[in-house]
C-alpha cells in the first residue's frame, strides 16, 4: 500500500450536530466524547450535538470540541473496520489540528490534550478582549507580496502572515487598522480579493503573547511523549520526534504563522500520496487538492464519510 499522512482540522471546521450520528452508530466514538464530558466537566457532547451556534463558535469551546469529533471520527473508521488503531506513516493538523495529531501520536493523552486545548481557547480569547484586532484572508497573491504588504502597513500597528494555507491562500493577522491597511495595500499590489475573517482576533500573532506564556505554563505541567510516528509543527514545518521539541513549538505555535502548504511539501517530499482529513469539515481535503492535485485526500467527519473511505479502501 502507498504510504499516508492523517490531517486533523483546526478552529472554524466546528458545525452544530458534529458527530451526533458518529456516537449514534459506534460505541467507541461515543465513549471518546463521554471522556471530554468527564475530563472538562461539562456536558461538551451536548453543545456539539445541538448547539447554541453562539456558545459552540467560542473559542474556549470550539477548539476542545474540534478535537474531540476529530478523535471519535477516528475511533469510528477504526470500529467499522476492526481495528485498534488506523495506521499512518504521519501525521499533522491545522493550529488547533496539532493537538488532536499529538494525540493520535500518542504523544500527549486525550483528557490532558482536551483540558489544554480549553484552557489555549480560555487564553486565546483573554488576548483578542485585550485590544482590537482581526484577520483577513488575502486571496491569488504570492507571499512575498503579502509580506511586503504586511511590512508597509507596520507603521499603523502590528501585522503578519499567520496562516500560509496554500498557493494564493494566505491569512494575515494583527491589529484591525493594520490589517485593514494592509489589506488595502494588497489589493494594489495584486490581490484578487481580501475577505475579514469571523474570527476574535488576531491568532498566530505577537499578540498572542500572554496566550504564549499561559500555555507554555501549562506544558510545563503535563506529560509529553515521544510521539510513536512523526508530527509535522506548524511553526516550523517540520517534523517533532521528542518531547522537548513538541513542549516548544506547541509554546510558541499561537504567536508564529501555521506554515500549512510548507507543512503538507514535507509529507509530500516523503513520498506520501494518500492523506485522510479526519474530522469535521474538508478544508485540509479542498486545501491539498490546491497543493498537490495529483494527491489523494478523502475527509472523514461522519457515517457516510466512515462508510465511503471503508468502501474506498
Amino acid at each position: 500500500m502507498p504510504s499516508r499522512a492523517i490531517l486533523f482540522p483546526g478552529q472554524g471546521a466546528q458545525t452544530v450536530g458534529m458527530g451526533r450520528d458518529l456516537a449514534e452508530r459506534f460505541p467507541r466514538a461515543r465513549a471518546v466524547f463521554d471522556r471530554a464530558n468527564a475530563a472538562l466537566g461539562f456536558d461538551l457532547a451536548q453543545t456539539c450535538f445541538d448547539g447554541p451556534p453562539e456558545t459552540l463558535n467560542r473559542t474556549d469551546v470550539a477548539q476542545p470540541a474540534i478535537l474531540v469529533a476529530s478523535i471519535a471520527a477516528l475511533e469510528a473508521l477504526g470500529e467499522r473496520t476492526g481495528v485498534d488503531r488506523i495506521e499512518a506513516d504521519a501525521t499533522a493538523g491545522l493550529s488547533l489540528g496539532e493537538y488532536t495529531a499529538l494525540v493520535y501520536a500518542e504523544s500527549l493523552r486525550f483528557e490532558d490534550a482536551v483540558r489544554l486545548v480549553r484552557l489555549r481557547g480560555e487564553a486565546m480569547q483573554a488576548d483578542c478582549d485585550r485590544q482590537p484586532s482581526a484577520m483577513a484572508s488575502v486571496l491569488m497573491l504570492d507571499r512575498e507580496k503579502v509580506e511586503e504588504a504586511c511590512r508597509r502597513a507596520a507603521e499603523t500597528g502590528v501585522v503578519v502572515t499567520a496562516n500560509l494555507l496554500g498557493p494564493g491562500n494566505i491569512v494575515i493577522s494583527g491589529a484591525t487598522a493594520a490589517v485593514e491597511k494592509a489589506g488595502t495595500i494588497a489589493r494594489e499590489l495584486g490581490a484578487r480579493r481580501v475577505i475579514p475573517l469571523k474570527v476574535a482576533g488576531a491568532f498566530h500573532s505577537p499578540l498572542m503573547s500572554s496566550a504564549e506564556a499561559r500555555l507554555k505554563e501549562a506544558l510545563g505541567r503535563i506529560e509529553i511523549r515521544s510521539p510513536r510516528c512523526p508530527v509535522i509543527a506548524n511553526a516550523e514545518a517540520r517534523a517533532v520526534t521528542s518531547a522537548e521539541d513538541i513542549r516548544a513549538c506547541l509554546g510558541k505555535q499561537v504567536t508564529s504563522a501555521v506554515r500549512w502548504e510548507d507543512s503538507m511539501r514535507v509529507l509530500l517530499g516523503t513520498g506520501i500520496r494518500r492523506f485522510l482529513e479526519i474530522g469535521p469539515g474538508t478544508v485540509l481535503t479542498g486545501l491539498m487538492g490546491k497543493i498537490d492535485g495529483t494527491a489523494g485526500a478523502v475527509a472523514v467527519g461522519s457515517v457516510e464519510a466512515v462508510e465511503r473511505a471503508v468502501s474506498q479502501g
